[in-house]
């Protein structure tokens, strides 16, 4: 297996040695997912974060009415995983599942602590990626709160910019928090404009 990618996003912040990511590199596992598989299913404990090493993961909600509020979307190079459960070791609230066939890196929250006691670096790392996730999640909420519709959909544009024409329209609209016909609209008011 090529971890290539997974090395250059640990090198985005911390810079180890061939030994250390020979190490490192052994405590993770490596899983082929099919599109629609479930890595995570609400109710259940996290004991793993994923890496995307290609294809497209999704975090996701169900409300008592079964709407689905996707709350994130993991594309090649992006970590996921249920935070909160992942730290308290209590069933979580999130759903992870593929949107399209996908290859991920795993590593468990048991060698996650390996990994901070031998490679303390990864203590920063994942500080680093905690944080970013932090703020990402609160610019979220706020711009839930603050934004248009349209103007949810043009951030969703412009942070996942490889996503537009690889997932259903419904995955989209779930995110932004509009209906699929809604998002039908708002995207033939954005073709005209152009």
């Amino acid at each position: 297996m090529d971890y290539t990618l997974l090395l250059n996003n640990f090198s985005k912040h911390i810079t180890l040695t061939k030994k250390e990511q020979e190490f490192t590199l052994s405590l993770f596992d490596y899983k082929k997912l099919h599109s629609k598989d479930t890595l995570l299913e609400q109710g259940d404990i996290c004991k793993q974060s994923a890496f995307v090493l290609n294809g497209c993961l999704r975090g996701f909600t169900i409300d008592s009415n079964g709407f689905e509020h996707v709350l994130s979307f993991a594309p090649k190079d992006w970590w996921i995983g249920d935070m909160y459960s992942l730290i308290s070791k209590k069933p979580g609230n999130l759903n992870i599942e593929t949107m399209m066939d996908s290859e991920v890196a795993l590593l468990s929250k048991k060698n996650q602590d390996i990994l901070y006691d031998r490679v303390p670096k990864f203590e920063r790392f994942f500080r680093i990626i905690i944080e970013k996730s932090l703020v990402a999640f609160q610019q979220r909420l706020n711009d839930n709160l603050s934004l248009t519709a349209q103007d949810r959909y043009l951030k969703f544009c412009k942070t996942y910019p490889q996503l537009i024409n690889e997932i259903p329209q419904k995955q989209i609209a779930a995110y932004i928090g509009v209906t699929p016909e809604f998002l039908s609209k708002l995207r033939a008011k954005q073709a005209k404009a152009k």
